[in-house]
Parts: C-alpha cells; structure tokens; sequence
C-alpha cells in the first residue's frame, strides 16, 4: 500500500511546469528591481525632505537595503538557470522579501508606518509561486514579524524611527492588538481568495492549452485522412492482385523446398501489409458504431479483468481500480473496449519490468465523464508530446504508431477528448473526457 501512495504521488499530474515556474521568479525578480527603483526614490524624498544626512541610522538601513535588494536580485539571477528544485527557491525568495518589508515598517515608524501594506502585495504574488499553502504559510510568516515589532515597540525593547521623522504618537495595548488582528484578517483573506484566483486561473490556462491542442490535432487528423484514406485505396488494390497472383503460382508451378518458403514469406508480408492498410483505414475513416448505453464502471471491470490475464501484465504490473457503478456514457462496446485496451497497452509498455497503473473514473467538470490511465514509467519528453498521435510515430522496437492516432479517431467520432499529461521520470496520465448518459435513457 505504501508503495502504491509513492506511486501516486510520482505519477500525479504536476500544477506547473519547471519553465513556467522559472518565468514567474523572472517576473518576480524584475518586479523586485521595480520596487527597488521606487524605495531609492522614496528614501531620497524623504531625506531631502527632511533635510537629513546621510548618517542619519534609519536612512542609512533604507539606502543599505535598497543596495542589499539589488544584490540579491543579481545573486538570484545567477542561481536561478543552476538550481533544480525552484519551489524551494521560490519559498525562500518570498521569506526575505517579508523579512525586508518587516525591517522597513521599522524604519518608517514600526507602529505609524504606512508600509504594512507590503506584507499583502507580496502574498498576493505568493499566491502565483507557491499555491494556497505556501501563501498561507508566507501569511503566518508575515503576521508572527509584524505583531512581533510592534509587541517590541510597545514593551520599549525597541526604538523605532518614528520620532526621527515626526513626533511619536502615543497608543496602548489595545491599539497594538487591534492592528495585529485587522493585520491577521486581511493577510489571510488575501491568501485565501488570491490562491483560489491564481488555481481557477491556472486551471483555467491548462483547459485552453488543451482545447487548443485538441483543435490542432483534430484538424491535423481531418487532412491526414483525406490524404491516407486515397492512398490506401490505391495501395490496396494492386497488393490484393499481388497476393491472389503469388497463391496461384504456388498451386501451379513444381514443389520446391525453397520456393514454397519464399512463397510463405511473400504471402505472410502481404498478409501483414493488408492489415495494416486495414488500421490505416480505419484511422482515415472511423465507422459509426452501434451506439448503446454503458455503464462505465462495469465495462472497466470486464476491460481490465481481460487485461490483467494477458502475458503482457501476469506477474510485473499491479493495476488498481477506482470508479463508482453509476456513470454510464452512450458508445460501441467495441470502440470502447478499443480504447481502453489501446491506452492500457501503451501504459504496460511505458511501465516496463514491473510497476504499477491505476485506472480511475469520476464526473468532472460541465458533467462529463473522466476516465484516467496512469502509469508510473518514464514518462513522455516534451518533444515526443507533440508527436504521439501522428500515425507510424512509435518510440517501440515493434509496433505501427497507429494505436493513439485510433484511439483519437474514435473518440473524436464521440465529441470526445484525450487529454495527455506527462514529464518525463514522473509517468503518464491520459483522460479520456466524455458525454455523461441518462441511466435512465433509451437509444
């Protein structure tokens, strides 16, 4: 069981991509900078302002920060192409951005400081980099410095700059602790609501990247079956002549060892030529079906009840079921059985020697059905993404490449959708989204 959770956690769809990660600490380092740019305008302002030197301490620790910043960012720059695991990059980078935001509340007045609203423009970006968890940490994060300096300031263990720029003002315990909880409550909505934003944005993302995959590769299918559909016509005509005129030379000339095995060869290749112009066929021209109402759950069972007796799986492959029995979707038994097996084949052999798939079927979004596969192989490279459903690409020693490209076909013929989600090292998923039925319904 415990194997099976490793497996789970290894083959689970990533959120975010590492290039689309390192983008947005690209964008955060560059916003950085900004912010940098506007605190050295600010820290200007306010010495001239005040007429104040520059050893004047609290202008001292601002100019010292705005010079400490733009280290950084340089530092982060160059760490960035070198570092593999950028969540935790990314968590640090937001940690010393708060430490910086709690020393410059400090400097402008602790208390009276017009800069605790930082604390919230960097949760909000948190929300982008490290979802809804790291932002609500980074919030804790936040609010534990801030109640911090001001608890500090109000015991006297501190002095703040306060009185360097304007007279200090006077407040008691319960204005300390009024601050620290409109300070907790907004820190915390903002999370909250920005990482619900940042997830429906991202799914969001993921949903038009894959409708627009989908649409290039239906259109990418539709001319490649034009083109294939007159091409095997013309391809299977003269082989059917070839192989009708090899069996009537091997009725009529003399017996001879060696020709009655060359002969075999002949016939066993145009045998295999034949079938395959039959999938290439098919893929150019998927036939209709009889349609009937399914029931999903036990259409998988008997699927998979077949499959795992086969030689392909008995002994190296544990597979794991998870689907009610009351969604049911209007297809040919056959067509469904003809992808599910095709995808199931692909995952065994992606998984290799031994591993796991796990086969799951839930209502997702708008009502329709998903059936994932997943698979914990090695996993698809980017490159090879783009090519998986072009028929005879295949990265097996043996094989025609038109498995997927079928599976396509015939889930298109459904108004369905295949959805692909793999990196490489972190195996494989394909969901399957289709049409919900009526259980009560009649075709």
């Amino acid at each position: 069981m415990s194997s099976f959770r490793l497996f789970r956690s290894a083959a689970r769809p990533r959120i975010e991509s590492t290039d689309e990660l390192s983008d947005k600490l690209k964008l955060l380092m560059l916003f950085r900078i900004v912010f940098t740019v506007f605190l050295l305008g600010s820290t200007i302002f306010i010495q001239y302002g005040n007429n104040l030197t520059l050893l004047n301490p609290p202008l001292m620790i601002l100019y010292g920060i705005v010079i400490g910043i733009f280290f950084l960012s340089i530092l982060y720059g160059l760490l960035l192409p070198r570092l593999k695991y950028l969540l935790i990059f990314a968590h640090f980078q937001i940690g010393i951005d708060i430490s910086v935001v709690t020393l410059i509340i400090f400097c402008t007045g602790n208390f009276s400081s017009i800069f605790s609203f930082l604390y919230l423009l960097i949760l909000i970006y948190s929300s982008t980099l490290v979802y809804r968890k790291g932002a609500l940490f980074m919030a804790l994060l936040a609010n534990i410095q801030y109640a911090a300096i001001l608890m500090l300031e109000y015991f006297g263990i501190i002095q703040p700059f306060a009185q360097r720029f304007h007279e200090s003002t006077d407040f008691g315990l319960i204005h300390v602790v009024y601050k620290i909880g409109v300070m907790f409550v907004s820190s915390f909505a903002v999370s909250i609501l920005s990482s619900y934003l940042a997830e429906q944005a991202r799914e969001t993302s993921k949903e038009l990247k894959s409708m627009k995959e989908h649409v290039r590769r239906v259109e990418k299918m539709a001319n490649l079956g034009e083109l294939s559909a007159g091409l095997a016509h013309e391809i299977k005509n003269p082989l059917a002549s070839l192989l009708g005129a090899i069996q009537m030379l091997r009725d009529d000339i003399s017996f001879a060892p060696h020709h009655d095995r060359l002969m075999k060869i002949v016939i066993r290749e145009t045998d295999r030529l034949n079938k395959l112009l039959g999938d290439f066929l098919f893929f150019s021209k998927t036939p209709a079906g009889n349609r009937q109402r399914l029931a999903v759950g036990q259409s998988l069972e008997e699927i998979l009840d077949l499959f795992q007796n086969t030689k392909t799986v008995q002994g190296r492959l544990i597979i794991t079921r998870d689907y009610p029995n009351n969604l049911y979707v209007e297809m040919d038994p056959i067509h469904f059985q003809q992808i599910i097996w095709n995808l199931l084949l692909n995952a065994a052999d992606a998984v290799g020697e031994e591993g796991y798939i796990h086969v799951s079927a839930a209502v997702g979004k708008h009502g329709m059905i998903r059936i994932t596969i997943q698979d914990s192989g090695q996993g698809i490279s980017p490159e090879n993404q783009k090519q998986i459903f072009n028929p005879f690409f295949t990265t097996k020693p043996s094989g025609t490449g038109l498995g997927l490209s079928i599976v396509h076909r015939l889930l298109e013929s459904y108004s369905a959708r295949l959805d692909v989600d793999s990196e490489p090292g972190h195996g494989t998923s394909m969901s399957i989204r289709l049409k919900q039925a009526d259980p009560k319904s009649r075709l």
